[in-house]
């Protein structure tokens, strides 16, 4: 098939009805999403089960949960950041195995400091996550739909929350707090191979970076969309071009990048009230307050 000489491919997916490979892109963000909400607040549905087998209050939970927004806010403004250099797959793919060691480790922990360590890191991964799937779930969407699909993978955050929420309460009552986190690390193992087949790079990426092997990276992103290939790339600016990935860690661009601390704080404030009728509170078990989620 002939290539076209000037088209942007920007313009092209953005003027073409949605393939079936930009769908399954969008709704892959929005299982991304969702495993973010239930990630999020795994420690608040563990943390009963945590407190009994610790011996631990509630100021020292509090702690884990503190810990964990840090990691979030520096992945949001760092790996958000790198998400711009080295690609959106990449940054995915990267976040998804930070995830899944996360969780696997916070299995292995045998205190509250250790815990804390891990709930960091995996938060890392969570705030990385969070700003990349915005950027993915726009770029794959044509101008017709793209505010709805982003709306729409905004609304896998809650769902994973609830969904998340109500397997935890589930596997508690067959294993102790461990299982949370066990269930949190396979169902993000099961995204990395989804990810790695079905989300190409985005081809507003490599059209707007233009790293090496840009041009046939963005001719076989539109084929996988059905569309005909490009003889060229759009032009950039020099300064664009120059951009390194040790831009991140300059001032001026970690302003442009800082965390919205609450926007965090309003997701995991919620988490206890969320979780008080999932089967852990003195509605549930009256005679057995010390698993009561009414904090």
């Amino acid at each position: 098939m002939a290539a076209q000489m000037t088209a942007d491919p920007r313009e092209i997916i953005a003027k073409s009805p949605m393939s079936g490979i930009q769908i399954a892109v969008v709704v892959i963000t929005i299982g991304l999403n969702a495993l973010d909400g239930f990630d999020v607040l795994a420690i608040s549905f563990a943390s009963p089960g945590i407190a009994r087998a610790w011996g631990i209050d509630r100021a020292a939970l509090g702690f884990v949960l503190s810990m964990e927004l840090i990691g979030m806010g520096l992945g949001s403004m760092f790996l958000g950041g790198v998400a711009d250099k080295i690609g959106r797959r990449r940054t995915l793919l990267g976040c998804l195995s930070v995830m899944t060691v996360g969780m696997i480790m916070a299995t292995r922990a045998k205190g509250v400091y250790d815990l804390s360590e891990w709930r960091v890191f995996t938060g890392l991964g969570i705030g990385g996550m969070l700003a990349a799937i915005n950027a993915v779930a726009a770029e794959f969407s044509n101008a017709r739909r793209r505010s709805l699909n982003v709306s729409l993978m905004a609304i896998g955050y809650p769902i994973g929350a609830v969904v998340g929420g109500s397997i935890s309460a589930l596997l508690l009552k067959q294993g102790d707090w461990r299982v949370v986190f066990e269930f949190g690390a396979a169902a993000t193992a099961v995204f990395i191979p989804l990810v790695f087949w079905f989300v190409p790079e985005s081809i507003s990426w490599l059209c707007r970076r233009q790293p090496a092997g840009a041009l046939a990276g963005v001719n076989r992103g539109l084929g996988r969309m059905g569309h005909p290939p490009v003889a060229e790339l759009p032009l950039i600016s020099a300064d664009a071009l120059e951009r390194s990935v040790g831009d991140i860690f300059s001032a001026q661009w970690a302003l442009r990048r800082r965390p919205q601390p609450e926007s965090w704080y309003g997701r995991m404030s919620a988490a206890p009230r969320a979780a008080r009728c999932s089967g852990f509170c003195r509605c549930a078990s009256a005679s057995n307050t010390s698993r009561c989620w009414c904090w």
